[in-house]
């Protein structure tokens, strides 16, 4: 939910597609975190888990991919001209933060797992080429690397939702709106009051 300052004729809303990509994206990104949790807490579930885990990533990364060539290709709604620089830095550095962790967490797993020896399936008989050697001491990395990156990414999720919040419920400034999966009515726009002379009666309603 950023773009440059609102003028030029830039949409006030992403569109469809964007706004599709975006939630459900959400969703499938919450579902891996969760997955990935008990994965590691309980050995039974494992691995019925597994077999969630590894094709739901490969679908994140293709999506990732197509959504950040839609973003290059289409124009975004402007931030408000009268946000603080510090939160226009926070929300472009957030922003870069997601789609590099969206591009990175699968492209580690993926290599994770063909260090391990494993085939990557994502179901039946498909399976993906290796990415990386086989190789024991590798694989320890990666798997320190895809861990942390997955509590980096819980992290910049986070302050991604209360920055959301933060635009719908305080600033009320449309930069909810512009992503929301529904129209939503026009956020409340407050008026300076009006001095009158005396004798003239207030405006109606």
């Amino acid at each position: 939910m950023s773009g440059v300052d609102r003028a030029g004729g830039a949409p006030d809303r992403h569109d469809a597609f964007a706004r599709l990509l975006h939630w459900g994206m959400a969703v499938l990104i919450l579902a891996m975190l969760f997955v990935g949790v008990a994965m590691v807490s309980s050995m039974t579930l494992r691995p019925s888990l597994l077999a969630w885990h590894r094709p739901i990533g490969i679908a994140l990364l293709a999506l990732a991919v197509l959504r950040l060539l839609h973003r290059l290709y289409r124009r975004t709604p402007a931030l408000p001209a009268d946000l603080p620089a510090w939160q226009r830095f926070a929300a472009r550095a957030s922003h870069v933060a997601l789609y590099a962790s969206m591009l990175a967490m699968p492209l580690i797993g993926w290599a994770m797992v063909s260090a391990a020896g494993n085939p990557v399936v994502l179901w039946g008989d498909v399976h993906l080429p290796p990415i990386a050697p086989h190789d024991a001491g590798f694989y320890s990395v990666l798997r320190t690397a895809h861990a942390w990156l997955a509590r980096a990414l819980l992290a910049v999720i986070l302050l991604h939702v209360a920055a959301a919040l933060h635009h719908a419920w305080v600033r009320r400034d449309g930069v909810f709106r512009s992503m929301a999966p529904v129209p939503l009515g026009r956020d409340p726009v407050e008026h300076a009051p009006v001095e009158r002379g005396p004798g003239v009666p207030p405006r109606a309603p």
